[in-house]
């Protein structure tokens, strides 16, 4: 069930692990999560990085006024975790939870620096996903403050249509940083 994997690892770091991926495989734990449901809460530590062989997950943090803000969604062949903690060792700034029934493959930081240590050829598919996590925050935090919020929605619509397909409006909302009631209003500006 790890083959995502291990392609994943193939195709981005054009390396062969043929060879050694039952070896490499011993690292991760293989996770089945309920829609909805948590697998980390915000404060608690952050010790895991998670792949999604199925699924889709969100990270959002609780607000001063109590409200959530998702600030991002991983599917299928996506990292997540808040990279900050996990690298500092530190509680987490975010929740992580299931927006469909999702599985995923978790590797804890312990575990994580042992492959490191076992399989260096490792370290040049983790930096790839580390530079596109850095650019797509990037890109991110340009659109907030080049696009007006119409056109914010938009350029998420026509550039991540699966997401919208697969992600209730609400949480959709949440993440472009907008009220649900305001995201049905933009959709029926555009069908009148």
């Amino acid at each position: 069930m790890l083959t995502p994997l291990l392609l994943h690892i193939q195709k981005i770091a054009h390396l062969d692990l043929k060879n050694t991926w039952e070896e490499i495989a011993v690292f991760f734990d293989l996770i089945n999560i309920k829609k909805k449901q948590i697998i980390l809460h915000q404060d608690d530590k952050c010790n895991d990085l998670y792949f999604v062989i199925k699924g889709c997950m969100r990270s959002y943090y609780i607000k001063n006024n109590g409200s959530e803000q998702t600030i991002d969604f991983a599917i299928e062949n996506w990292w997540l975790t808040d990279y900050t903690a996990f690298e500092q060792r530190t509680n987490s700034a975010y929740s992580f939870q299931a927006v469909e029934h999702t599985t995923i493959a978790k590797i804890t930081r312990d575990n994580y620096n042992l492959l490191l240590d076992q399989y260096p050829e490792l370290e040049k598919y983790f930096r790839c996903i580390y530079q596109r996590v850095s650019a797509a925050a990037q890109r991110r935090i340009t659109y907030h403050y080049d696009f007006s919020r119409e056109e914010l929605y938009l350029h998420f619509e026509s550039n991540f249509p699966w997401f919208i397909q697969r992600i209730p409006q609400y949480l959709i909302a949440s993440y472009l940083g907008f009220s649900p009631e305001y995201l049905s209003e933009i959709k029926k500006k555009r069908l009148s």
